[in-house]
């Protein structure tokens, strides 16, 4: 029994590794409702440099971490730069009085499955805020950078 117990458990956790996003990877496509209900795809930025960005309105430390990626979108939009913000809000009203206290004005988009987000789920989010900084060609070149080197990462990836 301990045997069969073994097996699973290492079926399992090859089968997590290999379901994982990388950097290398494309990323995988998401096409979300923004505030208004219309629908928006990632591939529709393709060209552009990318941070995709999940987050919550009940996420304090998402909340904290808000206007340093606005920052970032004001300094860098005008040179290729998009922000692609993901809520993972299941209450819309709650999602938007946040967008709109914390002054976003970059792209969001939300599923609204909380903790059971398909989209959070099929980037293999465990926790949040998570970000995934994309090159022109959607292709994953950072996780969960921040700080300087998120900076200079899309600085890099602008040129």
């Amino acid at each position: 029994m301990k045997n069969v117990f073994i097996a699973v458990a290492l079926t399992c956790a090859v089968y997590s590794v290999n379901a994982q996003v990388k950097i290398g990877q494309m990323a995988p496509e998401i096409s979300l409702p923004d505030i208004k209900g219309n629908t928006i795809n990632l591939s529709s930025l393709k060209g552009k440099v990318v941070l995709i960005d999940f987050w919550a309105s009940w996420c304090g430390p998402c909340r904290r971490a808000n206007p340093s990626v606005v920052r970032l979108y004001e300094k860098y939009k005008g040179k290729g730069f998009e922000v692609y913000g993901v809520s993972i809000d299941s209450k819309k009203s709650d999602w938007i009085k946040a967008i709109q206290h914390d002054k976003i004005i970059y792209t969001q988009v939300n599923d609204d499955g909380g903790w059971q987000s398909s989209v959070a789920a099929k980037y293999s989010v465990e926790a949040i805020p998570a970000t995934f900084l994309l090159d022109k060609t959607g292709i994953i070149s950072a996780i969960d950078w921040e700080g300087k080197n998120l900076e200079d990462k899309i600085k890099e990836l602008l040129q």
